[in-house]
């Protein structure tokens, strides 16, 4: 009798004839009860922060690094033999590094992209797509990673340097195709050892299926690339869809890779962080990202609290200790390499397939100082050889002169309580084109703008979100006597994120209100009778949304009254020393981001953009510096524009920021800021704040 080949979800049993029993069993059939345990390894928004350095600063920083991240690999893999690592995106964008790869001399197709060549070395098994991924436009997204997107106008990659595994994103699709551009899913076959129910071990395949989303907000954020070109998709409904498809094809595990944060709120497809809502999809894993946050609460000794956005979350549905939604194991690592997720699972055989034992699961976002809470890992030896070419390079980039001076240090370390010294430079440079913009048109509707005061925003984008080293400080040694001269890489530490275009809109004088008391719900509401310590700003995830508003001459003022509730904050709106009425016309410098909708600011939606400049943010501030030949303190750095509404408290208020600056708001003035306390679990130093000063 022929033999035939006859199939399970998992194994082929070769045997006499389908329909016969013992004899001919394959000896690798899978038993009943056999118990397997893997380990599903996440990194997510790595940034290109390959090294442990900070290309703004030039200096060394250990809280940080890929090259750190890949011993907390080796170690993971070392205590779960069977193991997956995954990638949750954001990896090509955020350093000078990226910048210079991308923009200052672009990797030609025979190249391949620093972080992709360490991942390559560190053998990632699969990845997703982060919103970063588009900042630099599709034509260079298909290059890098050498897929065909099927996109009109957009060009093919083809045999270029690219990541060796897999590349999964289900919710992009083509206008023109309505096909995904990259693959929707992946199935990644694994060879485990795993143990039957007499105690010997055997080998087994198991079949993992991953599958990536992005926030639809890419159409926003970077709709100069992609609009007219690709769409994007709701989270749920693009795995609606492909989940059944997945697990059709053979997959016994399929793990969600979302580039999105939680938010408990009802389901829209158009939500920036659906992540949740991707729990009730039948996934058995979902890896998180974009929000930058721990999730579950850390475990090692003196572990930071988890950040209070994540902690307002229902706990029927989520469990920030055990690191589950709905029931299902999720984890985010952080941000730029500093913890690796962890999700172990016990899988059990049973009627012929796997079954998660989901009592046996384990969640962790494992960081530097993961074995005693104090010492940190020490960098994988074999990572900082492979980029050294690319790591010098942009070195060399970053130390070229822009050919300005500055007497007065720009730093961001107290913005959160008033100092605009890294702050107001951006928004004087943002006046500046707009107005310019506007003189030299040749549009009649521009040209009628003329008479309406321009103002504008920026955000202190380096303040704590990624850590206590995450801080915008440019030129700390200047002074009157000894100015420091200003390098290519001082813009990007003002301006943080490369890819955003000077846009500017024109609003009312209730539409500036609105905007402001979005900006203001970054503060704690501040309880003056309460005894107990109370942190002004208890959560850095979203601190690029604090806006900060100023207008030629510091003509527009406000202030804050933290002990209300938010929407209730912003007093004392004036302008040229008059209030600001709801009917009031104002131009608002802002960014393309801004401008289109991020971070929803009500009523500031796309609708109101009057200019939409081909020229970057950071491009502009880089030109300006370079137009005024030095810049000063008084003419640059002293425009405070707001102030918090003087309360006397009877507790402690703090504000978390980088250890060992109490002398920099010394030197500024900042009289609230009233002393630097202990350290917290993070590594922030808790600054003492008097808000009746």
């Amino acid at each position: 009798m022929h033999k035939l080949l006859c199939l399970t979800p998992l194994v082929a049993i070769a045997i006499a004839g389908c329909g016969d029993s013992t004899p001919g069993l394959d000896p690798n059939a899978v038993p009943e009860g056999t118990v397997l345990k893997v380990a599903l390894l996440e990194t997510t928004d790595i940034h290109q922060n390959i090294l442990s350095y900070d290309y703004y600063g030039l200096k060394a920083d250990t809280s940080l690094g890929l090259e750190r991240t890949a011993s907390l690999i080796n170690a993971a893999r070392t205590e779960n033999p069977n193991n997956v690592l995954l990638d949750d995106g954001d990896v090509i964008q955020g350093t000078l590094l990226g910048d210079y790869q991308a923009v200052a001399s672009p990797v030609p197709c025979s190249g391949t992209l620093a972080v992709h060549k360490v991942m390559n070395a560190l053998k990632y098994d699969g990845a997703g797509i982060g919103n970063h991924e588009f900042n630099y436009g599709l034509n260079f997204l298909s290059q890098i990673m050498n897929t065909d997107f099927a996109v009109p106008d957009v060009q093919k990659g083809a045999n270029c340097g690219a990541p060796g595994f897999p590349i999964v994103l289900s919710n992009v699709v083509g206008v023109s195709s309505q096909k995904p551009i990259f693959n929707p899913y992946s199935i990644i076959p694994k060879q485990f050892t795993a143990t039957k129910p007499d105690g010997t071990t055997m080998s087994v395949k198991l079949n993992v299926g991953i599958m990536g989303f992005v926030p639809p907000q890419i159409m926003d954020w970077d709709q100069k690339y992609l609009a007219g070109k690709v769409m994007v998709n709701g989270v749920q409904e693009s795995a609606n869809k492909y989940v059944p498809e997945l697990r059709s094809k053979g997959a016994d595990l399929v793990v969600a890779l979302s580039h999105g944060g939680l938010d408990a709120s009802p389901y829209s497809p158009k939500m920036e962080n659906g992540s949740l809502h991707l729990s009730t999809t039948g996934i058995d894993a979902l890896m998180l990202g974009h929000s930058h946050l721990i999730f579950p609460k850390a475990k090692e000794v003196g572990a930071p609290a988890i950040d209070a956005s994540l902690a307002a979350l229902p706990a029927t549905q989520v469990d920030t200790v055990k690191g589950t939604i709905n029931g299902v194991p999720a984890v985010m690592a952080q941000s730029w390499g500093r913890r690796l997720g962890i999700i172990q699972m016990v899988l059990k055989y049973q009627s012929g397939k796997w079954v998660v034992q989901k009592d046996l699961t384990n969640v962790e976002a494992r960081g530097f100082k993961y074995k005693d809470g104090t010492t940190i890992v020490d960098a994988d030896p074999s990572i900082a050889p492979l980029v050294d070419t690319e790591h010098k390079a942009t070195l060399s980039y970053a130390t070229q002169p822009l050919g300005t001076t500055t007497d007065f240090e720009m730093s961001a370390y107290f913005s959160l309580v008033g100092d605009v010294t890294a702050i107001q430079i951006v928004n004087q440079a943002q006046i500046d084109y707009v107005k310019t913009f506007i003189t030299n048109s040749t549009d009649a509707t521009i040209a009628s703008y003329k008479s309406i005061p321009v103002i504008s925003c920026s955000a202190p984008f380096k303040a704590g979100r990624n850590g206590p080293t995450d801080f915008t400080d440019v030129a700390p040694s200047a002074t009157a006597t000894a100015p420091f001269g200003l390098q290519v890489r001082n813009p990007g530490d003002l301006y943080l994120y490369g890819n955003n275009n000077l846009q500017a809109v024109k609003i009312k004088g209730s539409d500036l209100k609105n905007w402001l008391e979005t900006a203001a719900k970054q503060f704690a509401k501040i309880d003056p009778s309460n005894a107990a310590e109370q942190d002004l700003v208890p959560s850095y995830s979203t601190i690029y949304n604090y806006d900060v508003f100023y207008a030629d001459n510091n003509a527009l003022k406000y202030q804050i009254d933290v002990t209300q509730t938010a929407g209730s904050r912003i007093v004392n709106l004036t302008y040229a020393g008059k209030p600001v009425a709801d009917s009031d016309d104002f131009i608002v410098a802002t960014n393309d981001y801004r401008a289109g909708g991020g971070g929803n600011f009500p009523g500031i939606d796309g609708s109101k953009t009057i200019i939409k400049s081909p020229d970057a943010n950071q491009a502009v501030v880089s030109n300006y510096l370079k137009k005024q030949g030095k810049i000063t303190s008084a003419a640059n750095g002293l425009g405070q524009s707001w102030s918090f509404v003087k309360v006397t408290t009877q507790g402690p208020v703090i504000l978390r920021s980088a250890p060992g600056k109490f002398a920099v708001a010394q030197t500024l003035g900042l009289s609230r800021v009233k002393s630097e306390g202990t350290l917290d679990a993070s590594g922030f130093a808790k600054y003492a704040i008097d808000l009746s000063k």
